[in-house]
């Protein structure tokens, strides 16, 4: 990634929102990992479901991300 000439508005919530995409990747990767190791059918789509949760959060990160640039 390339470095800012200037700071953000709000740099606290660049920072945070930066971690959220980063946690959110992580923990999507994480559920997809364990989507093939799941017992029954219940426990695949609560994975799929939390995945699909984690993913329009991150993308909402990203959307905000690109608004305070």
């Amino acid at each position: 990634m390339s470095e800012r000439f200037l700071p953000t508005e709000d740099p606290v919530m660049e920072a945070v929102l930066q971690w959220t995409v980063q946690r959110d990747a992580q923990d999507v990767r994480r559920l997809l990992e364990w989507l093939p190791e799941a017992r029954s059918s219940r426990e695949r789509k609560a994975l799929l479901e939390r995945v699909r949760s984690l993913l329009l959060e991150l993308e909402g990160a990203m959307n905000r991300l690109d608004e305070l640039h």
